[in-house]
């Protein structure tokens, strides 16, 4: 991870580089769904070869799966917020073939994300992802406005979601761990969307 630090106040604001997404890039986070992941497609008997189908990722959950869609506009690029899930491998898909940005680090120590290790990937609307279970992240950031992304995730995750503090708006429950990074480490992540 490329950044610059520097002190605004009692805040240290780290400028995250924006880098392309690919299988190798994303691997200690999850998996790329889409045609360029790294694993070969196998024919549907019934088509004579006109239908293939790969398996990038599995998708794991302890409870019902819902297929949502988020509608995004552009937004800022600031991760506030981070969060990570113990029941599910939530998966992000573009429809559309708008690009987006998402901001993903590993577990690290006292409950909190790898501050060093937060890392901004620029999707460009061919392909989506798939995370490992407790993998930290941040809602998709849109490069444009009118972008739609099939959020898959664990029906766990809205009721956890629903369960968030009034005063800290973190949030906890069997699957969700979603908390306050500034509040609690002084530090915040800022990176440019750029255009397309």
């Amino acid at each position: 991870m490329t950044q610059d630090s520097r002190a605004t106040g009692e805040l240290t604001v780290i400028q995250l580089e924006v880098e392309p997404a690919s299988a190798e890039a994303l691997a200690p986070f999850g998996a790329i769904v889409g045609r360029e992941a790294p694993v070969t497609p196998v024919s549907v008997d019934f088509y004579k070869g006109a239908v293939k189908m790969s398996y990038p990722a599995r998708f794991l959950c302890e409870h019902p799966v819902e297929i949502t869609l988020a509608q995004m506009d552009r937004r800022q690029g600031e991760v506030r917020y981070m969060e990570r899930h113990f029941q599910h491998t939530q998966a992000f898909l573009p429809l559309g073939g708008k690009p987006f940005v998402a901001v993903m680090a590993p577990p690290g120590e006292d409950d909190l994300p790898d501050l060093s290790k937060v890392r901004a990937f620029r999707f460009d609307g061919s392909a989506g992802f798939a995370m490992h279970i407790g993998t930290w992240h941040e809602f998709p950031f849109a490069v444009e406005d009118g972008t739609d992304l099939v959020v898959i995730l664990s029906s766990q995750t809205g009721y956890d979601l629903k369960a968030k503090d009034a005063q800290t708006e973190e949030a906890h429950g069997p699957d969700l761990d979603k908390k306050d990074i500034v509040a609690r480490t002084g530090h915040v992540f800022r990176f440019d969307l750029g255009v397309n």
